[in-house]
């Protein structure tokens, strides 16, 4: 399992990204992906996942109506659309892996393989 995330950078409060997560040596059809953030000095936090098992999306509180995650399955390639940034959004963000399909509860120890992770600054 490789996965690579790209798409960070710097950008102004209020603005936008869109992280990409390319997947090789397993099908999205049969994992669960999720996307997780750490910021400097903080835990590592589940933001959104889809599981293969239902389609499900879920998202948490902190990027409900803000962030939209997707797969293009004929890519391997998830996606997490990020609009009205904020400086707290500021994060390495990283993509993952959960063997069984289910993503949810969207907690680290549940994941099984990460990407290197990319880095989203918002500046204020």
């Amino acid at each position: 399992v490789q996965l690579v995330e790209s798409g960070g950078g710097l950008v102004q409060a209020g603005g936008s990204l869109r992280l990409s997560c390319a997947a090789s040596g397993f099908s999205f059809d049969d994992y669960a992906m999720g996307w997780f953030r750490q910021a400097p000095g903080k835990e590592r936090e589940g933001i959104s996942c889809i599981s293969s098992r239902d389609g499900d999306t879920y998202y948490a509180d902190s990027v409900k109506g803000r962030f939209t995650m997707s797969s293009d399955n004929a890519k391997n390639t998830v996606y997490l659309q990020m609009n009205r940034l904020k400086p707290e959004d500021t994060a390495v963000y990283y993509c993952a892996v959960d063997i069984t399909g289910w993503c949810f509860p969207l907690v680290p120890k549940r994941y099984d393989d990460w990407g290197q992770g990319t880095q989203v600054t918002v500046s204020s």
